[in-house]
């Protein structure tokens, strides 16, 4: 049949307006034989953005490591990856961005980000069982900003809260970088039996295709296309490809999905997230080697008169395409409409290979599958490289040009007050962090959020975690810290470290300084990867997190945000970082260096942003981790907290108010003082142990070849540091709890 053209031809212009190159557009009409008509054009436009098909990222994705230890299902093969936990259990998990909706609108683009990638999880078959998020947000001294930060903190409180899945970690950095392009990512980490998980497979020709869910509106038309271009002085104009999310609904589908599973009705589930129903028709397609003809006008819709493009590209929150078994059709219909949920048959499956969309008895879209996916006939590009000039600054860097403070008490105050330091209170109280009841973290503090995995011994560790300006100094040693410091925080609390997802947020990618700092990231990422023996299971990239304001671009820090899964098999043997008893032993393990680079002191005492990335030794980082499994699991030490933002003194006071305890704390002269107590250098971690154990505790650290020194004692209601009383620990904490409310009021 021949494809009926209702709308005017389009032209290279066309083409140009909906994302597309002009090389691009040549390459359509290659694939279909002749010019696409406006509704092919709009498919190919989504599914070829940046955002669907990672044309301009998939060649140095390729380099991470993808298999390996408990990895099931790795990156690129299902919508999450799923690890194997033992008992008979899968964990299934993965971070996105909702970035530029965020930045729009902030409530409804959190909100939707949350409800997004719970959907990839209960996709597969898993229930959700935890959220956690990372979030930038600019220098939160102004009305702008503030709203931001309030509206993506209660978008995501609200939908996570009605939702039922408590938020349990995350992490939140307010530098200036972002003051115009905010970052959003969310993470969701869920459990299925090995038996029970879906796949988002088509099956193959002669199937049923079903619409589940809500019905679709013109919320979230181009959100792919929006998501995969800077950010503009005009972008508020795109406000209609924010979706809008509706948690309830959410939470009805996936209670319909989990059971319609159970009848062994369904061949294959996808959930609608970017580009709507052209995603999921084509990838399912795509990978089952079928096609599918699709009756638009059986989709249930919000709106009248909508048109076929607007059906197609529509990204409608709460929506799954189902593809049935025959003979299945009763027993999915009947388990949607128990729990009121719209399920319609718009389709079936074929033996084309093509993608057929009918409207109103009209062919009005006729585009083969494989094409428009990624390792079909998508376009895949390898951009330009550039070192970045900025990085002259940072070559140049002396730290023996910047003076030691005058005043230790008061820069460490300072210090303290940062609110890339202080307690993100405020925003972690808008969480319900402990509805399902599994969160062992709520009132203990670890190093990553851990949940009892109900049923077993076990429990997951869990933390999302990056340095942005770590991996602006040096993307390579950056990208490596990021993935370092996830396990590092993983290991802390008793866990082992067994797979990543990621969000890899960066500007635009034509730029080669941003692309160079892209694949000398990923390049790092992968090191560290390869270390600790955590494949990557999938995630997402987010391009174009730079604002084009008045002819200025202003790109973000690259951000890669490392997600990171670990397993506790005993979950009595999990650690926690507070100072136990009076008269502990404080020790600080790892190798100290006069270092104070990229580090929360030197930005915000002297006011210095460019500077080399922290010492980083990959070698004696994974030695480090190591041991530290080891020393928890012979019972050697009472509490374990890694170094990090702000050093060893933060390190410490954390320690310590967290016990609700003060401590007395010796600085080593053989390093300047204020790299010894703010330095960020890595592969370190503070423990506190008894003083019966204290000689085994060294012991076992010279035998494994960590270097080592006790540098305190816990113990009284101080903290004093070199003999100066610096105040009461309640008070330091007191500042700690106010500094972001004080911003936020």
């Amino acid at each position: 049949m021949t494809t009926q053209h209702t709308d005017p031809t389009p032209t290279v212009d066309t083409a140009k307006s909906l994302g597309l190159t002009p090389d691009e557009f040549q390459k359509i009409q290659e694939i279909l034989g002749r010019l696409p008509n406006f509704t092919e054009l709009s498919i190919f436009s989504v599914m070829w953005s940046e955002h669907c098909s990672y044309k301009n990222s998939i060649v140095q994705l390729k380099t991470l490591p993808r298999s390996g230890g408990r990895l099931l299902v790795g990156a690129g093969e299902e919508n999450a990856g799923l690890v194997d936990i033992g008992d008979g259990l899968g964990c299934v998990f993965k971070i996105e961005s909702h970035n530029h909706p965020s930045a729009i609108e902030p409530y409804q683009g959190a909100a939707t980000g949350v409800g997004g990638i719970h959907r990839d999880i209960f996709t597969m078959g898993a229930r959700p069982i935890a959220a956690l998020n990372s979030l930038r947000f600019g220098t939160p001294d102004n009305a702008r900003m503030k709203r931001l930060i309030a509206g993506v903190v209660k978008g995501i409180g609200d939908y996570g809260n009605c939702f039922g899945v408590p938020t349990v970690g995350g992490e939140v950095y307010f530098l200036p970088c972002y003051d115009h392009d905010i970052l959003v990512n969310a993470m969701s980490v869920g459990l299925v039996k090995a038996d029970e998980t879906v796949s988002a497979t088509a099956g193959g020709p002669g199937y049923p295709v079903f619409i589940v869910g809500s019905a679709t509106g013109k919320d979230g038309i181009h959100g792919a296309t929006f998501a995969s271009a800077d950010l503009t002085e005009d972008s508020h104009e795109d406000l209609p490809a924010v979706q809008v999310g509706d948690p309830f609904q959410e939470k009805l589908l996936l209670e319909a999905s989990l059971e319609a599973i159970q009848t062994q009705a369904i061949i294959g589930m996808q959930d609608m997230g970017a580009a709507g129903i052209t995603c999921s028709t084509s990838e399912m397609s795509a990978k089952a080697g079928c096609g599918m003809r699709i009756d638009l006008d059986k989709t249930p819709t919000r709106q009248s008169n909508m048109k076929a493009w607007e059906i197609l590209l529509s990204e409608s929150q709460e929506r799954m395409l189902i593809v049935c078994k025959n003979g299945g059709e009763a027993a999915l219909k009947a388990v949607f409409e128990k729990w009121d949920l719209p399920c319609e048959q718009i389709g079936v499956t074929t033996d084309t290979g093509r993608l057929e969309f009918y409207h109103h008895g009209e062919l009005v879209a006729d585009v083969p599958a494989d094409p428009l996916v990624l390792g079909g006939g998508a376009p895949v590009y390898i951009r330009e490289q550039k070192r970045p000039e900025y990085m002259t600054q940072i070559d140049a860097f002396d730290p023996a040009q910047i003076a030691q403070p005058a005043d230790y008490k008061a820069a460490a105050e300072a210090v303290w007050a940062s609110p890339n330091i202080a307690s993100k209170g405020w925003i972690t109280q808008q969480y319900d962090s402990t509805v399902r009841t599994g969160t062992m973290t709520t009132n203990r503090h670890s190093d990553a959020a851990l949940v009892r995995v109900k049923g077993t011994d076990k429990a997951l560790a869990i933390t999302t975690d990056c340095n942005s300006a770590y991996v602006y100094a040096d993307p390579h040693k950056g990208g490596m810290i990021a993935v370092a410091e996830a396990a590092r925080n993983i290991v802390c609390a008793g866990g082992e470290p067994v797979a990543i997802t990621n969000c890899l947020n960066f500007g635009n990618p034509y730029n080669p300084e941003v692309y160079y700092q892209f694949a000398e990231a990923i390049r790092g990422m992968g090191d560290a990867c390869r270390k600790f023996n955590t494949p990557v299971t999938g995630g997402n990239v987010s391009f174009y997190n730079q604002a084009t304001l008045k002819d200025k671009v202003v790109p973000v820090y690259p951000t890669p945000t490392i997600g990171m899964l670990g397993i506790v098999d005993d979950h009595t043997k999990v650690m926690t970082l507070d100072f136990k008893q009076s008269g502990d032993v404080i020790y600080l393990l790892g190798e100290s260096q006069n270092d104070i680079g990229s580090s929360e002191y030197l930005r915000l005492v002297h006011g210095i942003t460019h500077s080399n990335c922290p010492h980083f030794d990959l070698d004696k980082e994974y030695n480090l981790h190591q041991t530290i499994r080891q020393l928890i699991q012979k019972n050697l030490v009472q509490s374990v907290h890694d170094v990090s933002e702000g050093g060893v003194f933060v390190g410490v006071l954390e320690s310590a108010q967290a016990g609700k305890t003060g401590c007395q704390i010796r600085t080593n002269d053989q390093f300047r003082k204020d790299a010894w107590l703010f330095g960020e250098a890595q592969s370190r971690v503070i423990v506190s142990v008894t003083t019966e154990q204290a000689a085994t505790l060294e012991q076992f650290l010279s035998e494994n070849n960590v270097a080592f020194e006790a540098i305190g004692n816990v113990g009284g209601q101080d903290l004093v540091i070199d003999g100066e009383n610096w105040g009461n620990v309640a008070d330091w904490q007191r500042r700690y709890n106010t500094v972001l409310e004080e911003i936020m009021a």
